[in-house]
């Protein structure tokens, strides 16, 4: 198992969201989050006074996968997220030791998998 972490443009959001679900993965947790790579500083004024702005808005996605499905969820996130320009995001690919459904108690490869109907 693996845990997948993308880390993507906020207005990039929904199409990640579009292209995982018609790549069929399910089970994505998402935050809001700042940060910064290689983007230009942003300089803006604030009440008259020239700040720079070193953090940029980005939303986090978690997705734990089965090691089959650790590659169409990568080619998702890709497609979904890629504009071109700096500034993208990044994906983040970790071994994941257990993972349990707290309703059923399954374990491992079966709490990742989605539940049917």
């Amino acid at each position: 198992m693996k845990l997948v972490i993308a880390i993507v443009r906020p207005e990039r959001a929904n199409d990640v969201l579009a292209a995982l679900h018609h790549a069929d993965v399910r089970g994505v947790s998402i935050s809001r989050v700042q940060g910064h790579g290689g983007e230009l500083e942003r300089v803006e004024t604030y009440r008259g006074t020239t700040v720079a702005m070193s953090l940029n808005d980005k939303v986090r996605f978690e997705i734990a996968v089965s090691d089959d499905f650790c590659d169409p969820t990568i080619d998702a996130l890709l497609e979904g997220a890629r504009t071109g320009e700096v500034g993208d995001g990044k994906i983040f690919v970790v071994p994941l030791e257990r993972a349990i459904r707290i309703r059923t108690g399954e374990a491992d490869e079966a709490a990742v998998t989605p539940v049917a109907g």
